[in-house]
């Protein structure tokens, strides 16, 4: 049976979805992110996060946490449509929306086998020396045992610089 749509669930029930999942000998992996305006970039890393595993579960930050990070503007799009459009991708098996500023508390929950994130983060102390941003959640996932993977940037594509092409071509 081919699974058209994944499932938007409250980040409560992780604890018990990664254990079900993990019972059923699913490898699960984790990543999260704001994914406020979806693109190629966002599409093409969720489905390499995918491959690493059985089961994709996407956190989203909620609109707060947004926009204490990224700004008065933001988010363009709510959460709840974020993560609506996120469980419609073929790849994505769960969505959960969370309020922290970072995604530990959530690892802490769900207990992925695998935690992904884009390149431009840290999953190991060389990639931090060389200047990639640390992730906070690598600690947490490598303390019981999980893996820590980057996944390679889409060239050109990110949400700031398609919100700035928006921008100018509005002006």
């Amino acid at each position: 049976m081919v699974r058209l749509m994944g499932t938007v669930v409250e980040r409560a029930s992780l604890e018990e979805l990664g254990e079900r999942l993990r019972a059923e000998g699913l490898r699960v992996v984790f990543t999260n992110g704001h994914f406020d305006l979806l693109h190629v970039g966002h599409l093409r890393s969720l489905q390499a996060a995918r491959r690493l595993g059985d089961v994709l579960v996407v956190g989203v930050n909620d609109d707060a946490t947004t926009r204490r990070r990224k700004g008065l503007t933001r988010p363009i799009v709510p959460e709840a449509e974020r993560a609506e459009l996120l469980a419609g991708l073929a790849c994505v098996d769960y969505v959960a929306v969370f309020g922290e500023e970072t995604a530990e508390q959530t690892v802490v929950l769900l207990r992925p086998d695998v935690y992904a994130k884009g390149g431009d983060y840290a999953a190991t102390p060389e990639e931090e020396a060389a200047g990639r941003t640390p992730l906070p959640e690598a600690a947490v996932v490598r303390a019981y045992g999980g893996e820590v993977a980057t996944i390679p940037l889409v060239p050109g594509r990110s949400t700031t610089a398609l919100e700035q092409a928006i921008r100018t071509a509005a002006t």
